[in-house]
């Protein structure tokens, strides 16, 4: 089975597959999908994290196999099962699920955020629940269970010491992410970077209300010189965000940046047709504070 994104841009809308372990029903961006495949022969690999199965290799191409029950604290299946390969964060990687159910089209105003009594502030391993006729969609961070297993995988903290001492800047800076670990991390690598001015948000839809509200009390070219955006998050994702800015005429001035782990070459199109100013995958922090002192010159 392979996957197309046939979406239009900046819809507010997603692609989400629901699949299964056991009785439990899963979802992942449709996004992040290469391909779903037959299970394969594993060869193990010594010493490796206790989530990952091994390593197989489909078209000549080594991929890793994630055991996503594991990784959930859930016993291994004992059927052959699906791998999901998916791409993000410029990573192939395989999750070895139960079954694949179907796909369904759904607006991010749709998935609910989980609160704290699901999700610890920076553990839990959901980004929102989708509710379907009389069962409920959970749909993983699967980033976080990359990160879990190999940290550098989803900031590469280490390009922020490579770029040496720098001034203070004070230009104010939006932050729309909806991941509270990301968020802070992120921050904190901007802050080490200089830049102190943060006004961080916890999706599209809260950054816009103030954009909004700038405008309204005619603050706007004093509150925002850039506009950091993560694609994937409840409410309103970052390409509708996006779109919205640059469509109105007092804000297509600001400078954009899609910070994402789907910055795959669709996504990019999709950026690109939107407005962004500058797309960056999730790993290359060092890159975004580069962007950063380009767009705000």
């Amino acid at each position: 089975m392979e996957t197309n994104i046939l979406l239009e841009n900046g819809t507010n809308e997603l692609e989400v597959l629901e699949f299964t372990l056991g009785n439990n029903h899963y979802g992942i961006n449709v996004a992040k999908i290469r391909e779903i495949l037959v299970y394969q022969q594993i060869t193990p690999v010594p010493n490796s994290h206790p989530y990952v199965e091994g390593i197989f290799m489909p078209r000549e191409e080594m991929i890793t196999v994630i055991d996503l029950r594991r990784s959930l604290g859930m016993q291994p299946s004992e059927d052959k099962g699906l791998f999901i390969i998916t791409n993000f964060n410029k990573l192939n990687i395989a999750f070895h699920v139960d079954a694949v159910v179907g796909i369904h089209r759904v607006s991010w105003t749709e998935i609910i955020k989980p609160d704290s009594t699901v999700n610890a502030k920076d553990d839990g391993v959901s980004t929102g629940v989708i509710k379907m006729e009389n069962k409920l969609v959970v749909i993983l961070d699967f980033e976080k269970i990359v990160t879990d297993i190999c940290p550098e995988t989803g900031l590469k903290i280490s390009d922020i010491a490579e770029l040496g001492e720098r001034d203070r800047n004070t230009s104010p800076i939006m932050i729309a992410e909806d991941s509270p670990l990301l968020s802070k991390l992120i921050t904190d690598c901007l802050k080490k970077s200089g830049y102190t001015n943060l006004n961080v948000n916890a999706n599209g839809r809260e950054a816009w209300d103030k954009l909004v509200e700038y405008k309204d009390d005619g603050v706007l070219r004093d509150k925002v010189h850039c506009v950091i955006t993560d694609i994937e998050m409840p409410e309103m994702d970052g390409h509708r965000l996006t779109k919205l800015i640059k469509e109105d005429d007092e804000m297509k001035y600001i400078p954009v940046i899609i910070f994402s782990s789907l910055v795959n070459d669709e996504m990019r199109r999709k950026g690109e047709a939107l407005g962004a100013d500058a797309q960056l995958t999730k790993p290359e922090i060092g890159h975004l504070v580069e962007a950063i002192d380009r767009l705000i010159q």
